[in-house]
């Protein structure tokens, strides 16, 4: 028998995976009881650096696991499974905010086991074992369809197979732009998918600084998705991201379409802040009562998140507010919550 010890290895399972899925890291043949640190950095598809920090110490095998043992130190506190993800932030100098450009690549994610305790102000490390883990936002056989038709832009999503599949129009914010990256991760789910662009695109008529389309054009995207061939006609819903929530009410109200009645699922807090939501939640929880419907809402209370509750495992936009785990668990219980919901009342 040898009186070698075996070099620490660092684990990761899946290393591939979509982003709303969990990855369990591990650490294995390490001193006992020593004190180490994970840092996981990933390039943003602008270029700049996101990195996260956490503390751990080795338990009396040798070992630890984020499903098991809290971080002590670093980036986040606590047992947070995914806490390396949720709690990236711009390296020093790097640019706020983290967008999904291109969806058909992923997020490359690289983790390494430190020696002892260390922060993001200490330039020298020793690297005891490394892994690297891939985060897609869209599934193997997901076909990505671009759209720029009868004035209509954006991005089809179709799930692998002949179909037909339930669907949903996917509407962003007054960020504007072409937002895919949760239209991919629905049509990983077996929906149908299209992210509309409304505002601030370079093919949309108009300044780019404001709104310049009507009702008309938000009903021939939803019929775009109710006639495709691959679509149950009537399983289509709407899902909506800040100003998107708006017009997630507005477009059954005020266009004529047929939207199947149970198929909204609007997180107030995305609309427009704290207080207005909380109006406007119980303004339309008031007019749903009054029409004998109360039935159809399904309210969602985060005390403590942002503005932006996005799929699991994004890290937090600081801008919008909110606490970053707190943050991390709303979006994680939320996104779980949206799946449930398309599931019982699109597909089911």
């Amino acid at each position: 028998l040898s009186n070698t010890r075996p070099a620490p290895v660092l684990t990761a399972a899946p290393v591939r995976a979509l982003v709303d899925e969990q990855v369990s890291i591990r650490g294995h043949f390490l001193p006992l009881h020593c004190p180490v640190t994970l840092h996981a950095r990933m390039h943003s598809d602008e270029g700049d650096l996101w990195e996260s920090f956490a503390h751990y110490n080795a338990d009396e095998r040798g070992t630890f696991s984020l499903t098991r043992d809290p971080s002590v130190g670093g980036s986040y506190l606590g047992c947070e499974p995914m806490g390396l993800f949720w709690s990236m932030q711009p390296a020093p100098g790097g640019r706020e905010g983290l967008r999904k450009k291109s969806v058909e690549s992923p997020y490359t994610v690289h983790v390494s086991l430190l020696e002892g305790h260390v922060s993001t102000s200490e330039g020298q490390w020793s690297e005891l074992a490394a892994v690297t883990v891939e985060r897609w936002y869209i599934a193997p056989g997901v076909k990505r369809i671009e759209i720029n038709q009868n004035g209509l832009v954006g991005t089809l999503f179709i799930p692998p197979g002949p179909g037909p599949f339930p669907a949903m129009l996917d509407l962003w914010g007054m960020g504007g732009g072409l937002q895919e990256y949760r239209s991919s991760l629905l049509a990983s789910k077996g929906y149908v998918s299209f992210s509309l662009a409304y505002f601030g695109h370079k093919d949309l008529p108009g300044p780019p600084n404001c709104i310049n389309v009507g009702d008309s054009y938000f009903k021939a995207a939803f019929l775009l998705l109710q006639d495709h061939p691959q679509v149950v006609s009537d399983r289509v819903g709407i899902i909506g991201l800040s100003f998107g929530c708006y017009l997630t009410l507005r477009i059954p109200t005020k266009t004529g379409v047929k939207v199947r009645h149970e198929a909204y699922f609007i997180n107030l807090s995305n609309v427009f802040g704290t207080f207005n939501s909380w109006f406007l939640d119980h303004q339309i929880e008031e007019r749903l009562r009054s029409a004998g419907k109360s039935h159809l809402l399904t309210r969602l209370s985060y005390p403590g998140a942002g503005h932006l509750i996005e799929p699991p495992y994004s890290p937090m936009i600081t801008m919008w507010g909110g606490h970053p785990a707190l943050h991390a668990a709303a979006q994680e219980d939320a996104w779980k919550k949206i799946l449930d919901y398309l599931e019982k009342n699109l597909r089911s």
